[in-house]
């Protein structure tokens, strides 16, 4: 059961209306997740914005997938591990790559290092080494695309502590977080 409430059409104020109703014609529908961020409309644009980022960035989706799997394994976010494995399948992710980015890592050997940039990202809470950001440069990452891991870890990250804290319920398929 969730600690914070859903907003709903019968519920939603003129603005949070409005706002999920932008949401649901760009993906036909609106998580659970974004209906709980919608109790502060405020929250919900900011989110949108960096949403944006995820979708527009010269990160390829795959790799952003990737980037949300292991972040959601690591932070213990069953909801977005879920959310996120449908839509890494969708992005073209099999079983097996998935898993591997569950455990921090990647069968493509570009994407696994900054599947590991962003682990250690959160992990380190940003006290990174040079020789990771040395890694991601010989990996052929550019400074902008550095940016985007970093910006796309804390997207990911902020999307796990509200789907944590607020126990949203989970209306994607379930996956286990191990």
């Amino acid at each position: 059961m969730g600690r914070i409430a859903l907003i709903t059409p019968d519920i939603a104020t003129h603005e949070q209306h409005t706002l999920l109703h932008s949401l649901n014609r760009l993906n036909g529908y609106v998580p659970n997740l974004l209906r709980i961020v919608a109790n502060s409309p405020d929250a919900l644009r900011a989110l949108i914005g960096l949403h944006s980022l995820a979708r527009e960035g010269s990160l390829d989706l795959p790799t952003r997938e990737r980037i949300a799997i292991a972040l959601a394994q690591k932070n213990g976010s069953a909801y977005c591990l879920a959310a996120h494995t449908q839509l890494g399948s969708q992005a073209g992710l099999n079983g097996a790559e998935m898993e591997s980015n569950r455990l921090g890592d990647s069968h493509d050997a570009r994407a696994a290092v900054a599947v590991r940039f962003a682990c250690r990202l959160i992990e380190q809470r940003a006290d990174l080494d040079d020789a990771e950001f040395r890694a991601m440069r010989d990996a052929g990452y550019s400074d902008a695309e550095i940016i985007e891991v970093i910006s796309h870890a804390g997207l990911n990250f902020l999307s796990n502590l509200i789907s944590k804290a607020s126990r949203v319920d989970i209306d994607f398929p379930l996956v286990t977080p191990n």
